[in-house]
Parts: C-alpha cells; sequence; structure tokens
C-alpha cells in the first residue's frame, strides 16, 4: 500500500477532525480578535477590563484533562457533541449581550468550559485510532482545521462585521458552528475498538499511565519547552523592535514566523512516518533553543533575526504533531485522550508560568535578555529529556476500518 493509499481510505476521520476543529473552540481567538473592538466601542468597556477577561482562560486548563478522560471513556462522537451543541448557544448569548461585561466573562467561561471538547485533544483521538502509517501527515493535516478557518474565514468575517455590524457576525458564527459542527459529528466513524481488551477504569489506568516512564519524560519535556511560548504568541514583536528591527521589517519577520509554523508542522508530520519519533521530537523542539541564543546575543543582523524567528516558526508549528503521535506511540489508543488531556494542560501552565516568569524579568533586569537564555535552556534540557523515551514503539494493531461512503 503506497504512503497516501491510507489518507484516501480513512478519509472519513481525518476529514472529521479537521472540520471539526476548524468550528471548534481553537477559532475563538480569531473570533475574538475581530469583535473586540466593536465590544469596546459599543459598550464603552475599558481595555485593562476586557484584558483581564483572558486569563480565565486558566479555567480551561483544569478542564482538559477531565475531557481528555472522558473522550477515553464514552468516546470522540458523544464527547465531541457536548461542544457542537455549546459552540452556537455561546455565539447566541453574544449576539443577544446588553452590554453589561458579567455577560460577556460568563460566556466565556461557558465556552472555555464545555467547548474544550471540540480541542485537539477529543478529534485527535479519532485521527491515531484509525491512521497509523501516515500518521504524523494526518495529525498536521487535522492541526491545519483552525489555522485554515483564521485564514480563510478571519477575513470574511471581519469584513462582514465592518458592513453589517458585530451582532449579524456572530449570527453568521451559529449558523457556521451548527452546520460544521454537525457535519463533523456525521463524519466521524464508530468508536467501537472490537481489538479493546477491557473497558476503561480509572484507577487502573491511571496506575498504569503513571508507572510508564514515558509519561514522566514527557510531561517533563512539555514544561520545559513551552516557556519561551509567550514571546512566539504576544511579545515576539516587541523583543524584535528592543534588538533595532523597523516596523516594516516586523511585518517581513511575522511572515517568515507564519511561514515556518506550517513548513514545521507538515515537515514533522512527514518526519515521523519515516524517521525514529523521539529523534523527530527532540530536534523539532529543540530548535528554538538557538532561536532565543541568537535573538538574546549581539548578532542583530537583520538575516540572524530571521533565522531566529523561522526556527522558533519551526518548533511551534512541529508540537502540535509530535505531542499526539508521541502520546499514541508510547501509551496507546486507550487511553489516550487520559494522557492528551494532562500534556495540554501541561503546555497551558507552563506557557503561563513563562508568562509570570517574563514579567518578571523585565521588571528586574529591564529587558528581555534574561528570560531568553533562561527559557533556551530549559528548551534544550526539555529536547534532550525527549531522547530518553523508548526508540522502538510498542506492537500496534491495524487500524480500524471505518466505513467509506
Amino acid at each position: 500500500m503506497g504512503y497516501l493509499t491510507e489518507l484516501r481510505t480513512q478519509w472519513r476521520p481525518l476529514v472529521a477532525a479537521t472540520i471539526g476543529l476548524g468550528c471548534g473552540f481553537s477559532i475563538t481567538n480569531y473570533v475574538t480578535t475581530i469583535m473586540a473592538p466593536h465590544l469596546l466601542q459599543e459598550f464603552g468597556w475599558s481595555r485593562s477590563e476586557f484584558a483581564l477577561i483572558s486569563s480565565l482562560g486558566l479555567v480551561s486548563v483544569a478542564i482538559f484533562p477531565f475531557v481528555g478522560r472522558l473522550t477515553d471513556m464514552i468516546g470522540v462522537r458523544r464527547t465531541a457533541m457536548i461542544g457542537v451543541t455549546a459552540m452556537p448557544l455561546a455565539f447566541l448569548g453574544l449576539y443577544a449581550m446588553n452590554g453589561a461585561i458579567s455577560t460577556y466573562i460568563a460566556l466565556f467561561l461557558f465556552q472555555g468550559i464545555l467547548c474544550v471538547t471540540t480541542t485537539a485533544t477529543v478529534y485527535s483521538r479519532t485521527v491515531v485510532q484509525y491512521v497509523i502509517r501516515t500518521r504524523g501527515l494526518a495529525l498536521a493535516i487535522v492541526a491545519s482545521g483552525p489555522a485554515l478557518s483564521g485564514a480563510v474565514g478571519g477575513p470574511l468575517l471581519n469584513n462582514f462585521v465592518e458592513a453589517h455590524g458585530w451582532r449579524a457576525g456572530y449570527l453568521v458564527l451559529v449558523a457556521f458552528s451548527t452546520i460544521a459542527g454537525a457535519a463533523a459529528l456525521l463524519l466521524l466513524p464508530s468508536d467501537k475498538k472490537p481489538s479493546e481488551a477491557r473497558p476503561p477504569r480509572a484507577k487502573a489506568d491511571y496506575a498504569e499511565i503513571f508507572r510508564n516512564r514515558g509519561f514522566w519524560v514527557l510531561l517533563g519535556a512539555m514544561l520545559l519547552c513551552n516557556l519561551p511560548q509567550v514571546i512566539a504568541l504576544t511579545q515576539l514583536n516587541l523583543v524584535l523592535l528592543d534588538n533595532g528591527v523597523s516596523t516594516a521589517g516586523i511585518s517581513a519577520m511575522i511572515s517568515i514566523f507564519a511561514t515556518g509554523v506550517l513548513v514545521g508542522r507538515f515537515a514533522s508530520g512527514l518526519a515521523l512516518d519515516r524517521l525514529p519519533a523521539h529523534l523527530v521530537a527532540a530536534v523539532g523542539l529543540g530548535l528554538p533553543a538557538i532561536g532565543l541564543l541568537l535573538i538574546a546575543s549581539s548578532f542583530d543582523a537583520q538575516i540572524v533575526l530571521m533565522i531566529a524567528v523561522l526556527l522558533i516558526g519551526l518548533s511551534f508549528g512541529a508540537e502540535g504533531d509530535v505531542v499526539g503521535y508521541l502520546v499514541v506511540r508510547n501509551f496507546g489508543v486507550r487511553v489516550y485522550g487520559s494522557v492528551m488531556g494532562m500534556m495540554t494542560a501541561a503546555i497551558a501552565i507552563s506557557s503561563s508560568i513563562g508568562a509570570i516568569a517574563l514579567s518578571i524579568a523585565i521588571k528586574l533586569t529591564g529587558g528581555f535578555g534574561a528570560f531568553l537564555v533562561a527559557t533556551a535552556i530549559a528548551v534544550l534540557v526539555g529536547s534532550i529529556l525527549l531522547l530518553w523515551l523508548p526508540a522502538s514503539p510498542p506492537a500496534e494493531a491495524a487500524p480500524d476500518q471505518p466505513a467509506v461512503a
């Protein structure tokens, strides 16, 4: 069977997960970016109030392990159905807002608690369950769902809101999340696993997970490698300005970063299907160490900074493939959601710790240098940890065969 043949025969889980992620909780960042200026102008909310709301996203960190466990217990379709139902209800509530910021906060929390059932922790399980030979590439394709929605739908939604208002924009999102979410649910293949040896039991399953050396290695690596994530997410512009990059130059750098994310995602997916996974993971997640040290160094030449930003982007794109691949490779499908939920929470916690550490470092040193060097060392240690993962994966059963319509 050719390399791409499996993607054709297992198209249903692949398409279902891509659509599900592309209309799920991950798109709320794009939506908030578009809607925020209109809401602030309409209701007179302060920027500081609105910025503080983002910290409530930490609620989702506590939810991810439970969502992952729920997926293992009742299956992808029934778990995702919770979020697919909640997403349009949340957008409908936002459409009907009367101006009280407490209403927006309540709806933000509603999304953060219920709609995380439409994230990769849930949908990627159906991909790793049915796709084996091309699993790395499949995970890369699925991880591109939210980015595709943002790239195509973001400008369309922004133009629509400018022309018809934010309330009409939320109504469009109600329709989009309902139709696309329903399509994802209908396309999902059966959750039934005839090969599953025993039903999930929390005590036995978690004991099995925690006895696995791979869990602690992977957890430590995720905590260390994601400490500098705040640089890529919110501070890249400021870091580059500190290094003398012009406003026009920053636009080019952001484009390089985005290109790196896309290339890194698919390059890592292809590499995972062909090379030892622990080596791919160590290299892919270790690249930012070089990039961070280059930015912290005295070499401020444009080409040096471009290489640094590209390396960070490549790693940012690779992580989505690497984590899911390593989880199923070391733990199998049966407890995939349980482990993936904990890893997702660890990534979010690490990113938050990094943001706090950056704030402290800037107050103490007045710049980014100390933080860049410290987190580069953390990333290097975290990536080396990944080399301790087993070189040979456990024996895997053949994938289940969903009905192809």
